[in-house]
């Protein structure tokens, strides 16, 4: 049997790829933990949500202390350098993310300090820097101060102590308020800047050697198991990627320039291993919502693979909101009368079911979903179906957190599969904000032996331990897993077998409504 190193990896020459599939974070922290305690000269790291209480899960990482914070000064004191992009968000219209992100800063920096090497520790809390331009603020302008006024009155009903230490973490909103505790109101001009995209990738990379790349940040929201039997608000399923080779260096390329690419300083290297998303602020954005895309590599892979797929394709995502993408598979379908198609989606967004949220943005959301999946049921007609995972267990809740009475398995997943040949792994979402605006990291998986495994992860995670065989053959799956969900909404909750069950697009087609001239890539 072949050496394996703590990351579970087979050992092997730096020279030489190798892959580790991790479904969930009961398989992905661990791993994550195992290659900060093995690295030994640096890490690079970009995510969009990095909590460092976050909980440690591995035996050899608690053996050190009980949370993420106790990794980082160990391994700072080893005289690791970690350095890691942190995102920041609009403080207007995500004032709590805004405020996580700076935690996160601060509870990193306490960390550097407890280790006696802060000098190894760089934290950047990075806010894309386009902005929205000033004709679109202007008639949004009522409802910049609704929000801020609404994040005023929050702070307000706060004691003194604790108003000041959430203004200390959210060093954006000090300049947009005015007066104080406990009369803060919004300052009324200049109209508050917007920040339309974000950077929401997700990736590591140790000494140059081993990339850590996929869908999914690290905080203990998004900790959940393979049997997803915990509350249905609290599951979380996501698929992330353990490489070694060239392509951790280009990883690391890729943060080592990225703030200076979005920031229009300089052009973006060319990383042939890697897929990107990347966009930069206009030079004159007075007109526009939007950032000026520099690399649409994700959606350009998708589209080329959609046009070459014969057999199966096979989607995993948390937003299948891309009318391109949409139309790209509607055309497929048409020209390939044997190709199918498996979409799995989660039964709602998180706002919607789980937060009850009924904005503008969820609901624009949720149409462009609608709208998306009609066109691939139009085009595919049996040869599609759409699912959505949910546990073998009755709800004691009812809406959108369930479906036919069971709770949700939340998908955050970002994972395609085309005919045997290639997969695409990423930080990305089926939507256009991930496929052109927001700052986001994916892979490119062309061996077959690395395409059939993950294939059949993915397939066996959903499906129950008997399934049949023609769960697993091109040719017939699609036809098999309807079949297996249909017979699952037929049964009680308790009786079903795996977790899959018929997406139903009612609910979004009667949730969702259309923003006439709000750009698709806005959610």
């Amino acid at each position: 049997m072949a050496a394996r190193d703590m990351t579970g990896m087979v050992q092997t020459s730096p020279q030489t790829e190798r892959l580790r599939i991790l479904m969930t974070a009961a398989e992905a922290y661990p791993a994550l933990e195992a290659c900060f305690l093995t690295a030994r000269d640096r890490i690079s790291a970009g995510f969009r949500v990095f909590d460092p209480a976050t909980t440690l899960r591995s035996p050899e990482a608690r053996e050190i202390g009980e949370r993420w914070v106790d990794l980082i000064v160990h391994t700072l004191a080893r005289g690791v350098n970690f350095r890691i992009v942190i995102a920041d968000f609009d403080p207007v219209a995500r004032p709590g993310c805004h405020r996580r992100t700076w935690r996160s800063v601060r509870q990193l920096l306490a960390a550097g300090e407890a280790s006696g090497r802060p000098e190894l520790l760089s934290v950047i809390p990075a806010m894309h820097p386009a902005r929205v331009g000033a004709v679109p603020r202007f008639f949004l302008w009522p409802r910049i101060l609704r929000e801020l006024n609404a994040e005023a009155r929050r702070l307000n009903h706060l004691a003194a102590a604790p108003a000041r230490a959430t203004l200390a973490e959210m060093p954006a909103i000090r300049d947009l308020v005015q007066g104080r505790h406990p009369e803060l109101r919004a300052r009324r001009w200049p109209i508050a800047p917007l920040v339309p995209a974000s950077h929401h990738q997700k990736v590591a990379v140790f000494d140059g050697q081993t990339l850590f790349v996929g869908g999914l940040d690290l905080n203990d929201r998004r900790y959940d198991t393979p049997d997803h039997d915990r509350p249905g608000e609290d599951t979380w399923h996501d698929v992330q990627l353990l490489m070694r080779g060239e392509v951790a260096a280009e990883a690391e390329r890729h943060l080592d320039e990225m703030l200076d690419v979005v920031a229009a300083r300089k052009p973006p290297a060319r990383l042939p291993t890697l897929l990107r998303t990347l966009s930069c602020r206009r030079r004159w954005p007075s007109f526009t919502m939007s950032p000026r895309t520099l690399l649409a590599e994700i959606e350009a892979a998708h589209l080329r693979r959609i046009k070459e797929a014969r057999q199966l394709i096979y989607l995993e995502t948390q937003f299948f909101r891309s009318l391109p993408l949409a139309r790209a598979l509607a055309e497929a379908a048409r020209r390939s009368p044997a190709l199918g198609l498996l979409l799995v989606v989660p039964g709602a967004p998180h706002s919607v079911a789980f937060e009850d949220s009924s904005d503008s943005g969820a609901r624009y959301g949720e149409y462009l979903q609608a709208r998306c999946v009609k066109t691939v049921c139009d085009a595919f007609g049996a040869r599609c179906f759409v699912m959505a995972p949910a546990q073998p267990r009755r709800s004691r809740a009812e809406g959108r957190e369930t479906l036919q009475s069971a709770p949700l398995v939340y998908l955050h997943a970002k994972v395609s599969i085309f005919d045997e040949r290639v997969a695409i792994v990423s930080s990305a979402n089926l939507n256009g904000r991930s496929m052109r605006w927001d700052t986001e990291l994916g892979i490119s998986l062309d061996r077959a032996e690395d395409v059939a495994a993950l294939r059949r992860r993915c397939f066996e995670h959903w499906l129950p331990e008997d399934a049949d065989p023609d769960c697993f053959d091109p040719a017939s799956a699609v036809t098999a897993w309807r079949d297996l969900a249909q017979a699952n909404a037929g049964a009680p909750p308790e009786a079903r077998r795996g977790f899959l069950l018929p997406y139903s697009v009612g609910p979004a087609r009667r949730f969702g409504r259309n923003l006439p001239g709000v750009p698709d890539e806005m959610v």
